[in-house]
Order: structure tokens, then C-alpha cells, then sequence
């Protein structure tokens, strides 16, 4: 077995999209311009902030905001843990309690994790007691999930009404299995309890709406279509942020040292041409992703398609297959010329078990997530949908099964 010629197929887009041409046009156009300091006061400099300051314009009109609500950062990464960790620095009179759903990004989990050890070094009497469905030590509540992947809304308004808490991390919608979370409805507990609401949609901006109600929010612009190197935040006005790093403003979010300011520009480009194209989108991609749903509940024994069949991102698919290695079948696909994600798709070098799939409660080993971008053909649909019955079967005669 074997790759036809220039028949590989990239699916997974909720990894990182190709770029999107308007990204590479406008990176290429501002390396001629936006390559000095914009904070110094020459010819070159004053050209460099026009742009920088027009990047974040269109950033803000694509995502609803005020100009000096965006910040720019080196990654998505980087901005969800700026807005954790600073949001948390911000609360601290109020509490040191993070609540957050069991499906976050591994980056927001390393940042709670950061921000509990900082608490433990400090002695237990900076430590909040833990209240409602919690784990850890005092400074994390950690929400479950139903079977489709989405919040248990009870448990989060007893959650963040709990003494101490300081911040609320909820994902718009699950980076591994699509489901699309309650954002409005958790939002609404969240005001209700006077407790700021952080919103990972580094998965959603450019296929899915986010309801308003939040108070910080970041996007990734390679999972757009736009450079790897640009994250962005969003810390709405009034909204209490301290910085995690050394930087001279603490109180205005922003990176340290230089970015890439080409990138930043062909980023926001590219989000507005995505934006442009996404209802289209949506309805092509969410009819590919049926079709996939449908054919391997039908065609691969012992399989289960996992998250809401329904209320999802549109791009963005989940299967786990029973007696089958995610190991193996990831590299056996890989050689039929398709580039898809198995196991934690946020820790995918370690190949270890999703937690997500484990805070759903179902089967998390044997997992495949294909995931559609604006290149992806019904073509090369039909043909992975062809080849995959085939490989899972060769897979499990191999392990005896």
C-alpha cells in the first residue's frame, strides 16, 4: 500500500490551516514595510506602526471589540496563558480559585497548574478551599462534561459561586471532539456571580460564532489560515489583568519584546477574508464532516463517533475504534496520504490518552480526528472514507483480534 500521486490529503486543520492566500499576499507586501521598530519616531517607524495599528483595527472590527481591548501575542499559547495567569493576578484580592471545564487546552491547564504551585510555595494560607465538583488543591474547580462533551451547566453556576473564586476558563467549543459549548449560558452564571469569564476560541474564530457575555478572550491565527507566531487577546475594558511577566505596563496586556509584525498584518487579513467566507464554508465542510460521521459508524465494526452530532464546529470530526492502536493507525494512514491527529490533539507528540475523551467518558484509545479546511475536497473525503474500513481491519489481524 501506497500514496497515489499528489494524492496526500491534510486533515488536520484544527491543528494548524494551510495559509490562507490573502495571508501569504499581505505577508509578503508588509516584509517591504513593516520590518523597523514602530515605536520609534523615523520615516520607517511611523510606517510600521500605521500598520501595526491597522492590523489590530481589523482585528477588532472581526471580532466585535474596541482596538485598545487587542493585544498581540507570539502565539495562541502564550495568550491563553496570559490571560489565565494574568486575570488570576488581577482577582487576587478577590480569590486565587480558577474554575475551568475538563476539556480545556493543555495550555490553560498548564497555567492552572503554574498558578497552583505558585499558591503551594507560597503556604497553605494563600490556599482557597475547595468547593463544589473540584479537584487539585484549593485552586482549581474543575467542571465535568456529559458524553457528548458539553458543560454540566449545574455543576458550573455552583462552581463559580463558590467563595474565593477569582476567574472562569471555559473553551468555545472542543478542540477534539467539536462540540460547541453553552458560552451564553455559562457567561450568564458567571455575571451573575460577579466572576469574569475567559474564553479559549482558538477553535471557533473563523468557523463558528462566540456569543457575547465574556470578559478576556484569545484566538490562534494559524488555526485561521493565517502565520504560525500570532496570538491574540482579548481583555475587554474594566476587566482587572496584571501582567505574568516582566514587562513595564503591567496593567496593559501585551507581549514582551518584539513581534513579528509582517505575520500580525497577513493575519489579520486573512481573518477577514476567512470571516467573509465562513457561513459558505460552514455549510460544505458540515455536509463532508455528515458524510464521514455516517460512512464510518457504517462501514468500521466497533467504532464510535464521538460529540454532538448536531450542535458542533462544522470542520471537525471524532472516531475511536475499538481494539485498534492509535499509534498505528495514525502511521498507517500517514502512508495512504492522510495527515490526520490520534489521541490528546493539544499533547499529540506523546500519544497519550485524550482528556478529553476521558473527562466524556468514552472510548479514548484507537482515535482518529479529521478535521477540514477550505482546500479540502469531496474528493479526498470519498477516498480516505474508502481506505479506512481496510486499515482498521489489517490493524486489528495484526493484534489478533
Amino acid at each position: 500500500m501506497g500514496v497515489p500521486a499528489g494524492a496526500a490529503a491534510y486533515m488536520d486543520a484544527a491543528t494548524a490551516v494551510p495559509l490562507h492566500p490573502v495571508a501569504a499576499e499581505a505577508l509578503v507586501a508588509a516584509l517591504a514595510d513593516g520590518w523597523a521598530d514602530p515605536s520609534r519616531l523615523y520615516a520607517a517607524s511611523r510606517r510600521a506602526q500605521q500598520l501595526s495599528e491597522a492590523a489590530r483595527a481589523a482585528f477588532a472590527e472581526a471580532l466585535g471589540v474596541r482596538p485598545d481591548e487587542v493585544s498581540l501575542w507570539s502565539s495562541g499559547t502564550q495568550a491563553a496563558q496570559a490571560a489565565v495567569l494574568g486575570g488570576l493576578a488581577g482577582r487576587r484580592r478577590q480569590g486565587d480559585t480558577l474554575v475551568h471545564s475538563a476539556i480545556e487546552h493543555s495550555a490553560v491547564l498548564h497555567a492552572a497548574h503554574r498558578h497552583a504551585a505558585r499558591l503551594a510555595s507560597q503556604g497553605p494560607g494563600f490556599s482557597t478551599p475547595s468547593v463544589g465538583p473540584g479537584v487539585g488543591n484549593g485552586t482549581a474547580i474543575e467542571v465535568g462534561v456529559d458524553r457528548l462533551g458539553r458543560l454540566d451547566l449545574g455543576a458550573w453556576d455552583e462552581a463559580v459561586k463558590a467563595p474565593g473564586v477569582a476567574l472562569a476558563s471555559l473553551i468555545s467549543a472542543s478542540h477534539e471532539v467539536g462540540t460547541v459549548q453553552p458560552v451564553a449560558a455559562a457567561a450568564d452564571y458567571c455575571a451573575e456571580a460577579g466572576v469574569p469569564l475567559y474564553v479559549d476560541a482558538a477553535q471557533s474564530i473563523g468557523h463558528h460564532p462566540v456569543p457575547p457575555g465574556w470578559s478576556m478572550l484569545s484566538a490562534s491565527a494559524h488555526k485561521w489560515g493565517g502565520p504560525p507566531g500570532v496570538g491574540v487577546l482579548v481583555v475587554r475594558k474594566g476587566v482587572r489583568w496584571i501582567s505574568p511577566y516582566p514587562q513595564d505596563d503591567l496593567y496593559r496586556p501585551g507581549a514582551t519584546g518584539a513581534l513579528d509584525l509582517p505575520a500580525v498584518v497577513a493575519a489579520a487579513a486573512s481573518l477577514r477574508a476567512v470571516l467573509a467566507e465562513a457561513r459558505a464554508e460552514a455549510v460544505r465542510l458540515s455536509a463532508l464532516v455528515d458524510r464521514i460521521r455516517e460512512r464510518v459508524a457504517a462501514t468500521v465494526p466497533d467504532v464510535e463517533v464521538v460529540g454532538d452530532p448536531a450542535d458542533r464546529l462544522p470542520h471537525l470530526v471524532t472516531f475511536s475504534c475499538l481494539y485498534v492502536d492509535g499509534e498505528a493507525l495514525l502511521h498507517a494512514l500517514d502512508r495512504e496520504g492522510f495527515a490526520v491527529s490520534s489521541g490528546s490533539s493539544c499533547t499529540a507528540s506523546t500519544l497519550r490518552p485524550s482528556h478529553v475523551l476521558e473527562a466524556m467518558g468514552v472510548l479514548s484509545h484507537g482515535n482518529v480526528r479529521v478535521s477540514l479546511h477550505r482546500g479540502t475536497t469531496p474528493e479526498e473525503v470519498e477516498r480516505f472514507l474508502s481506505v479506512l474500513p481496510g486499515i482498521v481491519q489489517e490493524i486489528r489481524k495484526e493484534a489478533g483480534m
